[in-house]
């Protein structure tokens, strides 16, 4: 048994060939060798490490769909979409699209990383000339559509743009930019490791791609803000004699994402809300769920507003290739928009009458015609996670069973399986009689009960040596036959951990909190105050408050420590940052209070009132400083 869904009479044909056409449509340029390195002599970006796809047949270890999807996203260089429309694929997870005006150009979605947005721009100008940037367009707050902005504006200084250069992105961009991942930013980062194969090795036995693109880029990354906002469906720019008119899609694959439309060259740009593969409601890396029913619908206004009633004659995206024709791109829509509510529906619809998420994912067919198109394949998000996501986001975790409502952790529930079934010996004996039988799901099930349970069930070098080769090996088969590339990487990322040592998977370092400068003293203070050992400042017998005066961006701070809760207060201007009882008082600049909340270093912060040693205590609560009472998250 494998991951993938079986073949049958309603699944994609190998005969199609029009995804192949369409990508290599307008194709001028590639970039040989298309390895982009930093200033440094690194490797930010290799996308000829995945030429093997293209240089022999189909392995074994690989599903043949997710390898005839590596084929087409593997496809890298310059390529002319409209007589005025550029893009620039293969140089990142994403693409960077190129709009000529008048005199100069404007900018789509700039990659993730400067050193290859820089890259893409020069590719594009060995063929099409040297032109000024006119604007820059974020079409949605996923760094992989604004990261690299900076690398296009060399003169960018302070994250700041040239004031000349308006900087577009859709209303609300900047808070989601900044805010996704912070406060589940360390587990968030692990577990995008996975996702992304990001240790793997570049192979037919390793990563082959994320699905919806080949990898994400690893150079410098920015933030150049927003200067304009878009705000409402239909609202128009004209830009450099380019004429834009966008479509607010808020919430669907991003809380904050737009599409656009130019009305000259009948094209239609859908960021991300229309890909070759099906898309993620719920990501394995973490995040919140999405809105399935909001997406298909927002697809179903993208389609009556700009190809039944503007007549687009191409459809292109952020990810994979475009597509051309009306009729083509019609199709391509309503059947995204119908992939996505029918997921929605079908789920609600199995939920009410009393299927749990895990029983409706199982159950869940796509309709033949669905289940035949090529860009409805679980590619990067599948069918049986999505499921449960939805069910996730009305049901919340819990199925609704009594015996699931307070169950054992794992290395708990794991030592009583393994004195159930009679010890570690007769679970590996099992184990291999479900391998052997080819159902390798439940062979990791109980293959993940002993590992988990560890050395406190009866376990001897030799016999947790095994269950942890036995489990990697059920992984790998399991990563080689799935069509997803990021259940593949997955599953051969966590079998190269098992292999790696003898660390339990759920006690691996996970990384600190961040505090990067882009974010706002209040964002500082919510990733603080999670990073607060509260066993340990709960022990406190009063309360810690601190007056804290960012005098460089005129904020005034209130943070209070009581019952190993970390509570942070904005203070009135009009109040005196010395009212009430305090135990510190302190006058900083933001750049120092970044300083001491990374490394708890206090040197050269002013001290109005109190005990310096009252902020180093507080800290060391969050395992910051010389006084660490804890390991930060």
């Amino acid at each position: 048994m494998t991951a993938h869904r079986p073949f049958d009479e309603h699944s994609p044909s190998f005969e199609d060939r029009a995804d192949f056409e369409n990508a290599d449509r307008g194709f001028i340029a590639s970039l040989n060798p298309c390895v982009i390195k930093n200033a440094r002599g690194k490797t930010v970006w290799n996308n000829d490490e995945h030429n093997y796809v293209n240089q022999q047949r189909c392995p074994t270890t690989v599903n043949p769909m997710l390898w005839r999807q590596a084929q087409l996203l593997s496809k890298q260089g310059l390529y002319k979409l409209t007589p005025s429309i550029y893009q620039v694929r293969g140089f990142d997870i994403s693409h960077i699209t190129f709009v000529e005006g008048q005199s100069g150009i404007i900018v789509i979605d700039p990659l993730v990383s400067c050193e290859c947005a820089a890259e893409a721009l020069k590719l594009y100008q060995t063929y099409r000339g040297v032109r000024s940037i006119k604007a820059i367009i974020y079409s949605h707050s996923h760094i992989d559509h604004y990261g690299g902005a900076a690398g296009l504006l060399p003169s960018a200084d302070q994250g700041s743009a040239p004031a000349d250069i308006p900087i577009i992105a859709p209303e609300g961009f900047m808070e989601e930019a900044i805010s996704e991942n912070v406060f589940a930013g360390p587990i968030m980062r692990y577990r995008s490791k996975h996702m992304y194969g990001s240790d793997l090795p570049r192979s037919p036995v390793g990563q082959i791609g994320v699905g919806l693109g080949m990898g994400t880029s690893r150079g410098r990354t920015s933030l150049l803000p927003p200067t304009v906002d878009i705000e409402n469906t239909g609202q128009t720019l004209a830009i450099d004699n380019v004429r834009i008119v966008f479509q607010m899609v808020p919430n669907t694959e991003a809380p904050a994402e737009m599409n656009m439309y130019f009305p000259d060259e009948r094209a239609l740009l859908v960021a991300e809300c229309a890909t070759h593969g099906l898309h993620n409601i719920t990501t394995l890396r973490g995040a919140l769920v999405r809105d399935a029913k909001a997406w298909s619908r927002y697809l179903d206004e993208t389609l009556m507003l700009f190809c039944e009633d503007a007549q687009a004659e191409v459809l292109f995206g952020s990810h994979g290739w475009p597509t051309w024709g009306n009729s083509e791109a019609r199709t391509f829509l309503a059947q995204q928009r119908d992939l996505y509510g029918y997921l929605h529906d079908q789920t609600v619809k199995q939920m009410n009458e009393g299927w749990n998420g895990t029983e409706i994912a199982e159950r869940i067919v796509l309709p033949p015609n669905l289940r035949r198109a090529w860009h409805t394949q679980d590619f990067y998000g599948s069918i049986s996670h999505n499921v449960k996501g939805i069910y996730q986001r009305y049901m919340t975790w819990f199925d609704g069973s009594g015996e699931n409502l307070w169950k054992w952790p794992p290395l708990e529930e794991g030592c009583r399986y393994v004195r159930c079934m009679g010890g570690p010996e007769e679970v590996l004996a099992k184990a291999k009689l479900f391998i052997e039988e080819g159902d390798l799901r439940f062979a990791a099930t109980l293959l993940g009960h002993l590992v988990a349970a560890g050395d406190q069930a009866g376990n001897t070098i030799s016999t947790r040596y095994q269950a942890r080769e036995m489990l990697a090996s059920v992984f790998e088969q399991l990563g080689f036959g799935t069509e997803n590339a990021t259940w593949r990487n997955l599953y051969l990322s966590q079998a190269a951990e098992l292999r790696s040592d003898e660390k339990s998977r759920t006690q691996k370092s996970l990384g600190t909190m961040t505090f990067p400068p882009t974010l706002s003293v209040e964002e500082w203070f919510g990733g603080l105050s999670i990073c607060i050992d509260g066993n340990q400042a709960g022990k406190e017998k009063r309360a810690i408050y601190l007056d804290i005066d960012v005098q460089d961006i005129d904020e005034r701070w209130l943070v209070i420590l009581s019952n190993g809760v970390l509570t942070y207060r904005r203070q009135d201007a009009r109040r005196s940052s010395l009212e009430g009882e305090r135990d510190l008082a302190v006058n900083l600049t933001k750049a120092q209070l970044q300083g001491i909340l990374i490394d708890g270093n206090t040197k050269g912060v002013r001290v109005i009132r109190g005990d310096i040693e009252a902020l180093e205590k507080v800290l060391s609560f969050a395992g910051i400083g010389k006084g660490k009472a804890v390991n930060r998250l």
